[in-house]
């Protein structure tokens, strides 16, 4: 399936960026979960999504893209040089006629795919938003946490600041509940295609958090609301974590039918 028709103004693209390579967990989007390739799982979430045109899988290793070709999934080969899984998104992009599309990171098997859909509605129903992303309620034991981010929202509904740091901080505690950020991105292409363009951003740097390039340079992000954090795979302990979770939801279904 194409990426966009040229004559659809609406159609939405998911993305998968999926590298081979990884510091924590090298060949990660390989490795088996229930007996299938991790990278599937997440594709298999992210193609149950209502009103997205397409799904492809991006990556710099033609292991990945065998793989993803032998479950039946979509791939595209992109340029080791891309830095991020955002580049990634965006050099592919600049090829597709899509009006936006939704970046998921290839480690991410449980994502939520009615939260996806939402995010792909708001794309659609309000073009005026550049960026949409998602955040929930953030635990107490992570709210110090420098890997968990934090997000401070506006009451329309807009990011105002993401941090690793505890924001807001609890100088009176009880008036604004801190949200935890899940790291999904929707984007109007052509504020992917401009945000990617765009040099890292000083706030960027130093908190090392891409979304805070959209912010510095003017552009708004959107926040939605999201009913459970965002559960990655980077570790070893993350991959069986997420196995024990999804047979325990396996076991669920078997006793609802």
């Amino acid at each position: 399936m194409p990426a966009g028709r040229p004559d659809d103004r609406t159609a939405v693209v998911g993305a998968i960026p999926a590298r081979y390579a990884s510091t924590r967990l090298p060949g990660k989007a390989l490795l088996p979960l229930l007996g299938r390739p991790l990278i599937e799982h997440v594709y298999r979430r992210v193609s149950r999504v209502e009103n997205l045109s397409s799904v492809v899988v991006l990556t710099d290793d033609e292991r990945v893209a065998s793989a993803v070709e032998s479950f039946g999934g979509r791939c595209e080969l992109t340029p080791a040089e891309c830095s991020s899984g955002t580049d990634r998104v965006a050099w592919a992009a600049r090829r597709w006629n899509a009006a936006a599309v939704v970046n998921v990171q290839g480690d991410e098997p449980l994502v939520d795919s009615d939260e996806l859909a939402a995010m792909v509605r708001h794309l659609i129903g309000h073009p005026e938003d550049p960026v949409v992303t998602l955040a929930t309620d953030c635990p107490e034991d992570l709210f110090e946490d420098p890997d968990a981010v934090k997000v401070v929202v506006s009451r329309a509904g807009y990011a105002l600041y993401f941090s690793r740091s505890p924001v807001p901080f609890p100088r009176h505690p009880g008036h604004a509940r801190p949200r935890l950020h899940v790291g999904v991105y929707g984007y109007q292409r052509a504020a992917l295609l401009e945000l990617a363009a765009i040099e890292p951003s000083p706030l960027e740097l130093t908190e090392s958090l891409e979304q805070l390039r959209a912010l510095e340079n003017g552009y708004a992000i959107r926040v939605l609301p999201s009913s459970k954090p965002s559960i990655g795979v980077d570790t070893p302990a993350d991959l069986e974590r997420v196995e024990r979770m999804m047979r325990s939801m396996e076991l669920d279904r078997e006793e609802t039918e």
